[in-house]
């Protein structure tokens, strides 16, 4: 790259802080990267490139302890998967620190993976096999990790009782007076709280075996080989936590095996998809389905109807409290995101038999 000044005091004091990276160099750009709505991310171009982010503090209160996650987590693949180096995560550090922490917020420093793309939009059933074949080679690799050492994150993110109890909150305080607008929506979340303490409980007493999980099995936290056809690594490990596969399958289909937006008006247009189902059963449980107990593999499918039910709740939850957590950009906008996936969890519920069976079949069970 051709020596170039930088075009302003911020792009400036951006590169300084990539260039106090072990091994970086002098560095040429740095740019906005992607579009991830928590932290900042940056491309820095230099002799290499880099994904540098600005890791928001407010959601992840202790950084030291994330990165602490990271490091453990992207340490294991990398000498237990057999890729090649160039195609794992791996945390750039700083003078022994895998971050920097400057006036302008707490910073941390990645390789750039070029053999794989991020897929910003929606997927064909054989991007959804690959980002799910990825994500199960995951738990695979992780396999052994002892998830009990992995800080949490966010606590009790996937706690759906403790979700249910705010809910309730909110339908109680109904502090913007929208409750008399959804009574259709709250009655289907009560009437389906048993969904609730299944995996809670089944994790506090064992019948479940808690793994690492990366609770954000959607389709762009996947890098994907266009052209090889193969997933190349997972990012975004900001919400690697303990947990129960069940999460990582189950928002994997509900973000990925639905015929429509997330947030899409016309209910008509929401459907569970066999086709995209399958696809992903083939991708998660071909990979991780020697792994997985008998106990796993019969309940694997439940855990998409759960994380489905589980974020409806929450959107109609953050509706109910004034739209304060997600990000809105219309009226109404968490409460027609609610109402996608109490549509999807409907028909998840008449097609309880097949997810079971194609489960099962995928795991070789």
């Amino acid at each position: 790259m051709k020596n170039r000044e930088p075009e302003n005091t911020k792009e400036k004091r951006l590169i300084e802080i990539a260039e106090s990276f072990d091994g970086v160099g002098k560095v040429q750009k740095v740019s906005r990267y992607g579009m991830g709505h928590i932290n900042d991310t940056f491309l820095v171009e230099g002799e290499k490139r880099y994904i540098m982010q600005r890791i928001n503090d407010k959601i992840f209160g202790n950084v030291p302890r994330l990165m602490q996650n990271i490091v453990g987590v992207t340490e294991y693949i990398k000498k237990g998967s057999g890729a090649p180096e160039e195609e794992c995560l791996s945390v750039i550090f700083s003078n022994g620190s895998p971050f920097i922490r400057t006036e302008e917020g707490w910073f941390r420093l990645y390789n750039f993976i070029s053999a794989g793309v991020s897929i910003e939009r929606v997927p064909t059933a054989e991007e959804l096999y690959l980002s799910a074949k990825g994500f199960g080679a995951f738990q695979a690799a992780l396999d052994g990790y002892p998830a009990e050492s992995l800080y949490p994150s966010i606590p009790d993110f996937h706690n759906t009782l403790k979700r249910y109890e705010k809910f309730l909150s909110a339908v109680e305080a109904d502090a913007f007076g929208r409750k008399k607008e959804v009574e259709k929506e709250i009655a289907f979340v009560t009437e389906r709280k048993e969904y609730c303490g299944r995996v809670v409980r089944a994790l506090e007493s064992g019948e479940l075996p808690c793994r690492v999980t990366h609770n954000d099995t959607k389709l762009n936290n996947v890098l994907i080989d266009p052209v090889g056809k193969r997933p190349v690594t997972v990012i975004d490990l900001d919400t690697v936590m303990p947990g129960s596969v069940l999460y990582d399958f189950g928002d994997g289909i509900r973000s990925g095996a639905s015929t429509a937006a997330e947030d899409e008006r016309d209910l008509d247009k929401v459907h569970f998809s066999r086709e995209l189902f399958e696809a992903y059963a083939d991708g998660f449980a071909g990979e991780a389905g020697k792994r997985l107990t008998e106990k796993e593999t019969e309940l694997l499918h439940f855990g998409a109807i759960l994380m489905t039910y589980e974020c409806g709740m929450r959107f109609l939850t953050d509706y109910l409290e004034g739209d304060v957590y997600f990000k809105v950009h219309r009226d109404g906008h968490n409460l027609d995101r609610a109402r996608t996936q109490f549509k999807l969890v409907s028909e998840m519920e008449r097609e309880e038999r097949f997810m079971r069976e194609t489960v099962k079949k995928h795991a070789g069970k």
